[in-house]
């Protein structure tokens, strides 16, 4: 991740240890996804046996991963790093 943004020279790191809170998040989001992979596997495969559901979920959240690292910082940015979208600086 580059420590500055390279359109609005945003720097990223708004102080030291940030992110550390962005695992709880992520945490939190891993979690939702849990959740809906085994709704989802109890009402639409008919409640399959258990090892189905730890497949299904251990290969969710690994899939998932990159996706919910990102975000999570994403959503710590945007809720206590003061930080809100200006149409501006997008790219066209």
């Amino acid at each position: 991740m580059p420590e500055n943004c390279p359109v609005c020279g945003f720097r990223y790191e708004v102080e030291l240890g940030f992110y550390w809170g962005a695992m709880y998040m992520s945490y939190g989001l891993s979690v939702v996804v849990v959740f809906l992979v085994g709704v989802s596997l109890y009402f639409l495969a008919n409640d399959p046996p258990t090892w189905v559901y730890l497949t299904a979920v251990a290969a969710s959240v690994i899939l998932l991963t990159p996706f919910l690292f990102r975000y999570a910082r994403v959503l710590m940015l945007y809720f206590f790093g003061s930080v809100s979208f200006n149409p501006k600086y997008k790219k066209p």
